[in-house]
């Protein structure tokens, strides 16, 4: 669990607020689609999550990452990744039939400038950095996560129980940033006024 909190201490600095130490500047416009990306999917819940109790399953995020040991590129590059990995499941045929068509045409379009503001920064600090070849153990497991999550929904032919099941794993990655993000942000304001 701690590992988790720390993998999610990396992705809230990085997706839901200003990161001068970064090297790289990332847009406020980046934080509003990370804020507008999670109340996305808050609103695309089609089914209770009570009625599909049955149907839930630990996809066991990532936990081999560890927050405080990743280099600033290595954090950009497992967000872009999950990111993008996000992007691709809920762009495929098979979620263009599970899901209202409006909000997930705006969910990709919040999803895409997120990644296109990562994708410029993640630039900046290659060159910053050592070899990219470092970054590729973190995402080869946000990788893995992804593909149990594909294998679930393949395996429970895409259900509506299925889909809502990893709406909400999903929602609960971004969920947690945010919660995460806030007290960051009070807990470097209390170091930048002593």
């Amino acid at each position: 669990m701690a590992l988790l909190l720390s993998l999610l201490t990396a992705l809230v600095v990085l997706s839901c607020g200003p990161v001068p130490s970064l090297g790289c500047d990332l847009p406020q416009n980046h934080f509003l689609a990370s804020k507008n990306t999670s109340a996305l999917l808050n609103q695309m819940r089609k089914l209770s999550p009570f009625l599909c109790v049955k149907d839930r399953k630990d996809f066991r995020f990532p936990q081999e990452m560890g927050g405080s040991q990743l280099q600033k590129a290595q954090a950009i590059s497992i967000l872009h990744e999950m990111l993008e990995q996000i992007f691709n499941l809920f762009h495929s045929e098979r979620a263009s039939a599970a899901w209202n068509t409006t909000l997930l045409a705006q969910l990709h379009r919040e999803l895409h400038l997120q990644l296109e503001d990562l994708e410029t920064c993640l630039v900046q600090l290659m060159g910053e950095e050592e070899s990219a070849l470092e970054m590729e153990d973190p995402t080869l497991a946000v990788k893995r996560y992804f593909r149990r999550i594909r294998s679930y929904l393949e395996e429970k032919a895409y259900s509506d129980c299925a889909w809502e099941v990893v709406r909400v794993e999903i929602r609960r990655a971004f969920s947690s940033s945010a919660n995460l993000q806030e007290g960051l942000r009070r807990k470097d304001g209390a170091l930048g006024s002593s």
